[in-house]
Formats: structure tokens, sequence, C-alpha cells
């Protein structure tokens, strides 16, 4: 072959180089417009349903915790709202503290917080490992139950769960309180789909190496599932600290209150002063903020969480 034919072979080779798409740079024609790019008016019409949706949701919490901070003399139903008091007071949180003993209701709710969090991450994670890498008999009716437990409302098993918690001598005790919310079905359910996402083939690995149960959830599934855990975590004290109806038909003595049930005092006291109650309402909103603000970058990286880490 002589150079000037092999020089052209390499022109031609070059050409179609930059003629054949690659996968970094997909092909265009001259003119065509980017498709991942949204249009003006698709651009405003996103913007204004976001805009609608934080107003529906934000605005009422902005709207509470406005009224908590206005003193008597202002008028809370204005409109359009005034969401800035004209003159910021304190007043009504001391109301609530010196109605109510929020720190021992506090105290009480979150010693059941503390304790569903524990419980549901430990027995969600173990359930949900044998459910998402473990073949077994019945492994498919034991889902369809788990699965059947959240068709039905809370409201219709809290006669049962009464008459148990009542025939275990729990009836009026924050143990009474806990023990239904110490796993949950999602939970469960989170923490298998967690687990199925772990290659079964590293499993298989730790297993022909000698690893027993223990330790393949120990120094393989919980480094995988830790984002998971925090999505379980969170969502276990937010239902645990929030609960009201279970709280108030398990307990009959004022000084076992958790907050939420406390809080009742200050409808029943103060139904004319909505500010009082708005202050309540934001001082057992703190914990949830405080908590969110901790786990919030483990919350959304178990949301998206996949691959196992190296």
């Amino acid at each position: 072959m002589s150079i000037r034919e092999s020089n052209l072979r390499e022109s031609n080779i070059r050409d179609s180089r930059t003629t054949v798409p690659s996968r970094d740079r997909p092909y265009r024609t001259r003119g065509s417009a980017d498709i991942m790019k949204p249009s003006l008016a698709g651009l405003i019409g996103k913007y204004a349903i976001l805009i609608v949706i934080l107003g529906v949701m934000v605005f009422p919490f902005l709207w509470q915790l406005s009224t908590s901070f206005k003193g008597a003399t202002e008028n809370i139903y204005d409109f359009p709202p005034t969401l800035i008091p004209q003159a910021p007071t304190l007043d009504n949180f001391s109301e609530v503290f010196r109605t109510i003993p929020v720190l021992d209701y506090a105290w009480h709710s979150l010693l059941v917080g503390v304790g569903t969090v524990i419980t549901n991450v430990l027995f969600a994670t173990i359930g949900g490992y044998a459910l998402g890498t473990m073949k077994f008999r019945g492994k498919w009716i034991v889902l369809a139950i788990i699965f059947s437990t959240l068709l039905l409302p809370g409201e219709v098993t809290l006669t049962s769960q009464y008459l148990t918690v009542k025939s275990l001598g729990l009836a009026n005790t924050l143990w009474g309180v806990f023990l239904p919310g110490a796993i949950g079905a999602i939970n469960v359910l989170l923490m298998m789909a967690a687990c199925r996402m772990i290659p079964p083939d590293t499993l298989d690995a730790a297993t022909i190496d000698g690893a027993n149960t223990m330790q393949r959830l120990r120094h393989i599934v919980w480094p995988n599932v830790r984002g998971m855990v925090s999505v379980v975590a969170l969502f276990a004290f937010i239902g645990a600290w929030d609960d009201f109806l279970w709280p108030l038909v398990v307990l009959s003595d004022p000084a076992k209150y958790t907050l939420t049930v406390g809080m009742e005092y200050l409808s029943s006291n103060f139904a004319a002063n909505p500010r009082v109650i708005a202050a309540g309402t934001m001082i057992a909103l703190v914990p949830i903020i405080i908590l969110f603000a901790v786990l919030q970058k483990q919350f959304f990286k178990g949301v998206e969480e996949g691959s196992v880490k190296g």
C-alpha cells in the first residue's frame, strides 16, 4: 500500500469518527432543539405549580408560627393574613408551660419515640434481610400477611390492641403505648427493598468464606442499608411522637400523658385563645424539626440508595 493510499484511508477513518455519534455525544441534526430543555411556557407552568404546592403545604405552618408570637390585641383572622407579628411576644409559650408540665410530657413522648426507633430499626432490618435475600417456604404468605395489615386502618384494630395490652397488664403505662408500634409493616417492606438491592453474589461469597448470618448482617447488609435505616428511624419517631389516639385510649392517668395528649388541656382550657394552642403546637414540633435537620442527608440518601458501597 502506498503512502498516499494510507493517508487517504486514515482521513476516511477520521471522517467516519466525526460523523458517527458516540454515547457521550448524542446525534443531533442541524437545527434540532434540545428536547430536555423546557420551553418558556413549560418553565413558567412548572414554577407556578411549585409555588401553589409550597403555599398549600407551608402556609399553615407559617400561620401557626406567626399566631404563636402574636399578642392578645392582634387580630389573627385578618385577610389577607399578616404573618409578621406587630408586637412579638413569648407570653403564649410561657402560658403553655404554666398550664401543663411540658417537660414531663415531652420526656414520656421521647421515651416512647426512642424505644420505637430502636425496635423498628432492629426488627425491620432482620425481617427485611430475611424477606429480601433468603428463600424459604411460606415466604409469599408472610408477605401477603404484611401487605394485608397495610390495608386496614388503625381504628379497625384499636379494640383488639387495647384488649391485648390490657390482658398483659400494660394498660395505663408507657409500655402499653409503645408496644403496638414496636414494629411497623411498612418499615419491614422498606428494609426488604433495600436488602434486595444487595447483589446476591456478594452474600454468597461471604457465606462461602464462612461468614454466618450475624456477620453478613454486620459487615455486608448494614453498611449498604444505613441510608434506608435513617428513613425508617425518622418515620418511626415521627409516628410515635405525633400519635394521639392510641395514647389517649391507653392512658388514664394525666401524670403519664404524652405530649400530644397533654396538649389537649390547652384546647379545653383555652378554647377562645388559639394563640396558646399555636404555641403548644410549635413546642411539640421542635424535636421533629431538629431530628429531620440532623438526618436529612441520610434520609435523602436512603431514598435513592441502591448499590453496594465499596
